[in-house]
């Protein structure tokens, strides 16, 4: 290794920020999903209508996500990381206090507004302040944090609800994320590969720049993947925990919030995920990862609860692996302005969650479970297609 490359394997920030970032990134999101039987009787509403405490944040997201890319791109990646962080933290411990469902609405969205100042913004920061050989074995650590973030907010919503109300669920959620934030504003490293673009040329403006990623094939392809891995990924888990409330199972809150155990396939297969994606090429590793989710989603057809956790567990491994491939596509394609490239991928990706939280509800009402899995299933057949095309050029460069 000659000289320089030495520096910069020194100059290497920790992982280990990221990755708390990572879990911020998630905790909250979907944190509501185990206690939506139990939030349904208690607001009285329809299974469509209380999926909305889902939706409702996916949605902020995908309105924010550009404009807080942009923002990023300008004002440096540490500033927006740790003030997104810290909002989340005050928007969670004010849906503790909510009254009623239109409140914890309002609060949910405001949460969703937050997120991607964490989830995209990071991804931005690893590309820019790791080299490029070892960017898509941090963007698997990070995604490894998220897969963390979203088991523990589910465990924790479920296990405090049961046993403290669901209240003191979102006190909880909220304290873990203030103590992130200072964390962060502490130890995560101020960017040194970031350089400020408030001085470009008005052609360099969101709307042209904007226009400029979604005239590039392969991050059109890449944000119709990222629109479809996260549809599947809501509808999946946000009506199973409706078909396991229900006989024969008859899950309580408690045991639904574990049943997000699986979630913890992905931090030990996303990071392999990364590794792999570098030798074989992330559109193999995508048509891998949509194959096994459809095959874990057909799984939890069966009456055997142990079978169903298990289609859970290998669903859950291909939807990582598809975010990673996903996530760490965009960053490489992306030659400029990359956290705006990246809070457009998370616009269509939670656009996509928005249409995945309240469309399989008609499909529940007319055929139940079977109907989500049918469609959850054909959207893996989408996103192998989609995939398959769209990164094409960019696989045989990278073979």
């Amino acid at each position: 290794m000659n000289q320089s490359a030495r520096a910069v394997e020194v100059a290497t920030p920790s992982i280990f920020p990221v990755v708390l970032a990572g879990i911020c990134a998630f905790l909250t999101l979907y944190a509501p999903q185990p206690i939506l039987p139990l939030l349904a009787d208690l607001f009285h509403a329809s299974r469509v209508r209380i999926s909305l405490l889902v939706t409702v944040s996916t949605l902020g997201v995908a309105l924010a996500a550009p404009l807080i890319g942009r923002l990023a791109d300008r004002v440096g990646r540490k500033r927006v990381i740790v003030l997104s962080t810290l909002l989340l933290g005050l928007t969670t411990l004010l849906a503790a206090t909510s009254t009623s469902l239109g409140l914890l609405l309002f609060w949910r969205f405001l949460q969703g507004v937050a997120t991607p100042g964490v989830f995209s913004v990071t991804t931005a920061y690893i590309h820019d302040e790791w080299p490029p050989h070892r960017a898509a074995v941090a963007i698997s650590a990070y995604i490894s944090g998220t897969v963390a973030g979203g088991f523990s907010g589910r465990v924790i919503t479920g296990f405090a609800t049961e046993h403290w109300g669901w209240q003191w669920a979102f006190v909880l959620l909220a304290a873990i994320n203030l103590c992130v934030a200072a964390y962060l504003a502490v130890r995560l490293p101020v960017e040194s590969g970031f350089t400020h673009r408030s001085l470009r040329p008005v052609a360099d403006s969101m709307g042209s720049s904007t226009l400029e990623h979604l005239r590039n094939s392969r991050l059109l392809g890449a944000y119709g993947v990222g629109f479809c891995v996260l549809f599947s990924q809501v509808a999946m888990f946000t009506y199973v925990t409706f078909h396991l409330a229900a006989p024969p199972f008859s899950l309580g809150p408690g045991p639904l919030g574990f049943i997000f155990v699986v979630y913890l396939a992905g931090v030990v297969v996303t990071p392999l995920a990364g590794r792999r994606a570098n030798r074989e090429g992330h559109r193999r590793m995508l048509l891998y990862a949509a194959m096994l989710t459809a095959a874990g989603a057909l799984m939890t057809l069966a009456p055997q609860l142990a079978v169903v956790i298990a289609g859970l567990g290998i669903y859950c491994t291909g939807v990582f692996i598809s975010q990673s491939s996903a996530t760490s596509f965009v960053g490489m394609a992306a030659t400029r302005n990359r956290a705006l490239a990246l809070g457009l991928y998370a616009t269509f990706y939670y656009i996509g969650g928005t249409f995945g939280g309240s469309a399989p509800g008609w499909l529940w009402q007319a055929f139940g479970w079977t109907g989500c899995v049918a469609l959850v299933v054909s959207v893996q057949a989408v996103i192998a297609g989609v995939g398959w095309s769209a990164w094409a050029a960019a696989d045989g460069r990278q073979s």
